[in-house]
């Protein structure tokens, strides 16, 4: 019965991320809208960081608590599972262009990142050099995103001879951006404390690691904001809103979630074996898979989705059955 009640918590506090974060992005994106911040300032902004929350709380938290394995399983495994898995589908469903001045600064921010998590792998720990040397990295694509978007502004407004007047927005709008903006707040943290806890509890009953629940099912669960994003954008045809969210969200991953968790342990995040020898390599190679051929083809064919699809596959099934035996 005890273990019944664990899985239920641990599949509740899914939920409430998935949820909690739904609610955070389109509050946050109304209340940017109304008080006159450019959308694409936003979508820089607001709604990339809004969707990295699940992984961010649960791997502070974790690191908060002891857990170090969990907090870096969980940042490695979320950006394996965004290009492995969610990416990948992302391709298979709609291959196209893909123009190198969109990607290639991202591209390269995020193999740059995804190779000093490696290096710091090999080293066995991520020191405060290492986490600056990331947070400077996470502050370089922030600035560049804006710098983008105001270009892009001044771009639309040279064009443009009409000037939009905004709606005033409703009291009854207002309050319920306001309620969605404060549910969808608690709804993260608590979703993030209940995923921490009852997958820990979850590795105890079931014998097996925080590192194999962190890297697997607690990575794709904090991603499931990246996939809901993915499938809407494969939906609606959009493509490059897709895989942008995903270059986004793993940059911020590595360069932001992985630092500020050495900075919450107090010291230096120590990287067991396993990770520096199976779970960081993967991630830096699907992220290779994914970005390398399209620089120089600048387009993403169904041979890389299949491909990236394969790579997860054979990294869970290692992960799981060789090393979690």
């Amino acid at each position: 019965m005890e273990l019944a009640l664990v899985i239920f918590l641990f599949v509740v506090g899914i939920v409430f991320i998935v949820k909690g974060g739904d609610y955070f992005v389109d509050a946050a994106s109304w209340i940017a809208e109304v008080s006159g911040i450019p959308k694409l300032i936003i979508g820089a902004t607001i709604v990339s960081l809004a969707t990295t929350l699940p992984e961010m709380l649960v791997s502070v938290m974790a690191a908060a608590q002891g857990k170090v394995d969990m907090a870096i399983g969980n940042a490695v495994g979320s950006v394996t599972a965004n290009i492995g898995l969610i990416m990948a589908i992302s391709i298979l469903c709609m291959p196209g262009k893909a123009r190198r001045r969109d990607y290639l600064k991202k591209s390269v921010l995020m193999l740059g990142a995804a190779l000093i998590v490696v290096l710091s792998g090999f080293m066995g720990q991520m020191g405060i050099v290492v986490a600056i040397v990331m947070i400077a990295i996470f502050a370089v694509f922030m600035a560049d995103n804006i710098l983008e978007a105001k270009r892009s502004m001044s771009a639309t407004r040279t064009d443009s001879t009409r000037a939009i007047e905004r709606p005033k927005p409703e009291r009854r709008e207002i309050i319920v951006n306001i309620i969605k903006f404060a549910v969808g707040t608690v709804g993260i943290v608590w979703g993030a404390d209940l995923l921490v806890d009852n997958g820990s509890e979850l590795a105890r009953f079931i014998g097996i690691s925080e590192r194999i629940i962190g890297v697997t099912v607690i990575a794709v669960g904090t991603s499931l904001p990246e996939l809901i994003t993915t499938i809407t954008a494969i939906v609606k045809k959009e493509s490059s809103l897709s895989v942008g969210n995903i270059l986004g969200a793993n940059i911020i991953d590595l360069t932001l979630i992985l630092p500020i968790s050495a900075l919450v342990s107090g010291k230096a995040l120590p990287i067991a074996p396993a990770s520096a020898l199976l779970d960081l390599p993967a991630c830096l190679l699907v992220g290779g898979v994914a970005i390398i051929p399209t620089i120089f083809t600048q387009k993403f064919s169904r041979v890389q989705g299949v491909l990236l699809l394969a790579i997860y596959t054979v990294y869970v099934a290692i992960t799981c059955v060789v090393i979690g035996a």
